[in-house]
């Protein structure tokens, strides 16, 4: 494999066949899984579900670890070879507790996707006291990997897809103060630090892993309609923003821009499984490609931000969230 994506280096579109309209079902066509394992965090709604199922309708046999087992029960009926496990990423010692039960098993992992995530939710934290997105969208995927680490490099050949967001456009990483301790909390920086950080950690993760086959990607699904990623977002946040009328229904122009759920899982499942990316690893992917950067006049809108490739931010970060997670992530 060549270079590394420092700075943006491999940000340019390939060919992939496919577009911001393509779905998950498309994107797997003709692709066997086999044999494979795959793990899918937040695999029991929205995107993460289609993803599932996709995954699954190929073959492989997917694990899902949820919170409400009793809720992931009811909506992974009828997905065959589907694993149902408990974890909670707002806790620590779940996150633990599921990767080591995994470990036990003895099979290798060929594909990790961090999935779940959060969003619009008021100030909050977890049992350390990191606030809850940074914790969820991203701490929680940085722990999830290092503790499955030893069956990812078994597997000889793995990929590790964590969805991130255009919403990283929000927020640089804010190294002097990513709990808010000094800052008002406003949910959007929190939102968007925690995806920046994704990036920034798949970008370096990917260096490391390069020696032991293991690729890894970070994903904008894109604006999806049918998830319940705003099921804590007030109503006069969405009417401020001009998402919403009066009576708080979606206005004509935001539905027609917004994707469906199988098209927005379609850009993890290209990222998971797509042979044009066997040698191409680090990198922020979108509408079924590989992002281009992003410019002031792109901003909002697409690409990737270069603050989010910073390899020296990437260092600060890894280093940073060894230390906040209590968790040596060492890649060998």
């Amino acid at each position: 494999m060549g270079q590394g994506n420092f700075n943006g280096a491999l940000q340019k579109p390939v060919e992939s066949g496919f577009n911001a309209n393509s779905t998950s079902t498309e994107v797997i066509n003709g692709i066997d899984l086999t044999g494979k394992v795959a793990i899918v965090t937040g695999g029991n709604t929205g995107i993460g579900l289609e993803t599932v199922r996709t995954l699954a309708s190929a073959g492989a046999t997917v694990i899902v670890p949820a919170r409400d087992l009793d809720k992931a029960k009811q909506k992974l009926q009828g997905i065959p070879n589907v694993e149902l496990e408990e974890m909670d990423l707002m806790n620590p010692d779940s996150i633990d507790a599921f990767a080591e039960k995994f470990l036990t098993s003895d099979r290798p992992l060929h594909l990790l996707i961090n999935n779940a995530g959060i969003m619009w939710v008021p100030f909050r934290t977890d049992i350390r006291g990191i606030e809850s997105q940074l914790a969820v969208n991203y701490l929680a995927q940085f722990q999830l990997s290092e503790r499955l680490w030893k069956a990812i490099k078994k597997s000889g050949g793995a990929r590790i897809v964590n969805v991130s967001s255009q919403g990283h456009h929000f927020a640089q990483f804010d190294f002097d103060d990513p709990n808010f301790h000094k800052r008002e909390y406003e949910t959007l920086s929190g939102y968007g630090q925690s995806k920046t950080g994704i990036i920034l950690f798949s970008m370096l993760l990917a260096e490391k892993a390069k020696p032991f086959n293991v690729n890894v990607y970070s994903v904008h699904p894109g604006s999806v309609n049918g998830t319940e990623l705003a099921r804590e977002a007030p109503l006069e946040l969405f009417q401020k923003m001009g998402f919403c009328d009066a009576e708080g229904k979606l206005l004509p122009e935001v539905v027609a821009s917004l994707k469906n759920v199988p098209q927005g899982a379609a850009t993890t499942v290209w990222c998971a499984t797509s042979p044009v990316l066997n040698d191409i690893s680090g990198v922020y992917c979108e509408n079924v490609n590989v992002a281009n950067l992003a410019t002031e006049e792109s901003k909002f809108q697409s690409g990737v931000m270069p603050y989010a490739l910073d390899k020296s931010n990437a260092e600060l970060l890894w280093t940073l969230s060894e230390r906040m997670t209590n968790i040596q992530f060492e890649v060998r």
